[in-house]
C-alpha cells in the first residue's frame, strides 16, 4: 500500500513538472518567472526527472540559440561581435587570473576552483562540462562548481534588468554588460530580451563569441595537464551565424524566420525552468561556503569592472 501511494505521488509530481515546463513554453511566462518556478520546484518538491532535464536543457538551449539567429540581421551581429571582442578578451583574461587567485586565497582543494573560474570567465555550465573531463574532475567537484555557477546565474537573471534600468544603461550597453557578467547563455538571452531588441542582439552575439573561448581554454588546459581528452567545438554557434545569414539575404522566407525566432525565445524560457529545477537543497548544502565565496566574489568584481569600462569607454549610447 505504501509503495502504491509513493508511486502515485511520483506520478503527480512528474505530471506537475511537465505541465509547468509546457507553461513556460507557452509564452505567457517571462524568463525570470520561469526560472523562479524552476528554482521553487527544485527546492521544495525536487526535480523528478533530473537526468532527462539536463539532457533536454542542453539540447533545447542550443536549438533555441540557433533559432534566435533567424531573427537577427547579419550586419548587426558582425558589428556587435567586433565591438565586443576587446571587452570579451580582456574580461576572460581578468576573470581567469582573479578566479585562480581567489581559489588559492580561500584554499579551495581539488579542481573546483578552476572549474568555477572557467564557468565565470566564459559560459557557465558549458565551460565546466568541457573542462571537467580534461581535469579528470570527480562528481563532487562537478556538483560544487555547477551548483555555485547555477545559483549565481539565476540571481543575475533576476537582478540585472532592474539594475540596468536603475543605472540608465542603453540597449547596447546593457546587452554587452549581460554578455560579459552573466554566466550562462540562457540567462544572458533572458535578461537581454527583457531589456529590449537591441540588447538581445548585442547580448546574444557577444555571449556566443565569448563561448568560443571554450576551445582555446580547453586546449591550453589539456596541454598543461598533458591530457588527450577529446575537445568538442560548440557547433551551434556556427549554425547561429548561418541562421543570421539566411535571415539577412533570404527576405522571401521572413515569415517563417519570424516564427522560428519566436520559438527560440520560448525555448530559452523553458530552458530556464529546467535549469532552475536543478537547484535543490542538497546541492546548495553540498557546495559549501568556500567555493560559493569564490564564485560570489569573482562574479561581483567581474560585473562591477565590466560595467565600469562599458560606461566610461563605450561611446555608442
Amino acid at each position: 500500500m505504501a509503495q502504491s501511494n509513493r508511486s502515485g505521488s511520483e506520478v503527480i509530481r512528474e505530471s506537475c513538472f511537465v505541465l509547468l515546463f509546457l507553461a513556460c513554453f507557452s509564452g505567457f511566462l517571462s524568463p525570470p518567472v520561469a526560472l523562479t518556478l524552476g528554482i521553487c520546484f527544485g527546492l521544495f518538491l525536487t526535480n523528478p526527472l533530473p537526468l532527462e532535464s539536463r539532457k533536454t536543457s542542453l539540447w533545447l538551449l542550443q536549438s533555441s540559440v540557433v533559432a534566435l539567429g533567424f531573427g537577427m540581421n547579419l550586419h548587426d551581429v558582425l558589428k556587435a561581435g567586433r565591438s565586443g571582442l576587446m571587452y570579451t578578451a580582456m574580461g576572460i583574461v581578468f576573470a581567469l587570473a582573479l578566479g585562480l587567485t581567489l581559489g588559492r586565497l580561500l584554499r579551495i582543494r581539488g579542481n573546483s576552483s578552476y572549474l568555477i573560474t572557467a564557468g565565470t570567465a566564459i559560459c557557465g555550465g558549458s565551460a565546466i562540462a568541457a573542462i571537467a573531463p580534461i581535469l579528470q574532475a570527480d562528481e563532487e567537484e562537478m556538483a560544487v562548481s555547477l551548483g555555485t555557477v547555477f545559483v549565481l546565474n539565476s540571481v543575475a537573471l533576476l537582478i540585472f534588468p532592474p539594475l540596468g534600468q536603475l543605472l540608465d544603461l542603453s540597449q547596447t550597453q546593457f546587452g554587452l554588460w549581460a554578455a560579459l557578467a552573466i554566466h550562462d547563455t540562457s540567462s544572458v538571452v533572458g535578461a537581454a530580451s527583457r531589456y529590449g531588441a537591441q540588447a538581445l542582439v548585442v547580448g546574444t552575439t557577444v555571449k556566443l563569441a565569448r563561448a568560443l573561448w571554450i576551445v582555446p581554454l580547453a586546449l591550453a588546459t589539456a596541454a598543461i595537464k598533458r591530457n588527450k581528452a577529446k575537445i568538442h567545438f560548440p557547433w551551434f554557434i556556427l549554425l547561429f551565424c548561418l541562421a543570421a545569414v539566411a535571415s539577412t539575404y533570404l527576405p522571401a522566407l521572413l515569415p517563417g524566420f519570424k516564427l522560428l525566432f519566436q520559438l527560440g525565445r520560448l525555448g530559452l524560457t523553458a530552458t530556464l525552468f529546467l535549469i532552475g529545477s536543478g537547484i535543490s537543497g542538497p546541492i546548495l548544502r553540498h557546495v559549501g561556503w568556500r567555493p560559493l565565496a569564490q564564485g560570489i566574489a569573482l562574479w561581483i568584481v567581474v560585473a562591477i569592472t565590466s560595467l565600469y569600462f562599458i560606461r566610461t569607454v563605450w561611446i555608442a549610447r
